[in-house]
């Protein structure tokens, strides 16, 4: 054997020990964020289960007699809202404040994978969002009793969608260096996928053309999803949404190490 060869081979046990310090690395990363946010972590959830609840309640005030299809729609949409709202915005506004204490450079000095870096943030986001998620469902289903039947496919759901909205917030946050830019960007973002994204309304209601173009966009295909997973009707379409979320996960993935990559 070349001796070239041999120095790419790893000795005994050198697979298990990077497996293990990328564990420790993982839960050390995982700890330092949550202990960042510690004075915001339990005001990040209150207000994320809040927004979720007058999503679920606002709509009945709207109507004398709100149909129970139409809240069905609007509390099994609101999760997808949850979820997006931690990872797509409150994440890239998080760096940017850290931009802005000065502690954003020395988080990428430290001697940790990139790729282990944004796997701890987006558990740290997925833990953020959670909670909001059962908080939303329950009141919507004491408020309207309606007929949910959460199946197992609510972990892919979950898992996806929380994972596409975070590494597209976190190639966002690591692409722009002004911070003011970036709490400008997220705000819009609030506007455009509130307003402009069949998750909390049928597409039916949209325009042909902004139906169109919303097919590309991983939003509708997340609430398909997350509906497909807490009710038991006809639920079409279930399998090009899961490849459509699928594709836009790989893409955020590797938008985010691309922008992560560039950093010193």
């Amino acid at each position: 054997m070349a001796s070239s060869d041999a120095a790419l081979i790893l000795p005994p046990g050198g697979v298990e020990r990077g497996i293990g310090r990328s564990g420790r690395d993982f839960v050390s990363m995982v700890r330092w964020h949550l202990a960042s946010l510690r004075m915001w972590l339990v005001t990040i959830v209150i207000v994320q289960a809040l927004s979720g609840v007058g999503f679920v309640l606002g709509i009945s005030l709207f109507f004398h007699h709100i149909p129970q299809s139409a809240a069905l729609f609007v509390t099994t949409g609101v999760p997808v809202i949850n979820l997006l709202i931690v990872g797509l915005v409150l994440g890239p506004q998080l760096v940017a404040n850290q931009r802005t204490a000065g502690s954003y450079e020395y988080l990428q000095t430290l001697p940790v994978s990139r790729s282990v870096t944004a796997a701890a943030w987006y558990t740290v986001c997925l833990l953020c969002g959670l909670p909001a998620v059962v908080v939303s469902l329950v009141v919507g289903q004491l408020r309207y009793d309606l007929p949910l039947h959460i199946s197992l496919m609510i972990v892919p759901a979950v898992l996806l969608t929380s994972f596409a909205g975070t590494m597209l917030g976190y190639a966002l946050a690591h692409a722009i260096t002004r911070p003011m830019v970036t709490l400008l960007i997220t705000q819009m973002l609030i506007f455009i996928v509130f307003g402009f994204a069949p998750i909390l309304f049928p597409l039916q209601r949209m325009p042909a053309w902004l139906a169109d173009v919303n097919w590309w966009f991983p939003f509708r295909h997340m609430a398909v999803v997350m509906r497909a997973a807490l009710t038991s009707g006809p639920n079409p379409g279930v399998s090009t949404a899961y490849a459509v979320i699928g594709v836009w996960t790989v893409v955020a993935a590797a938008l985010a190490g691309w922008m992560l990559g560039r950093r010193p």
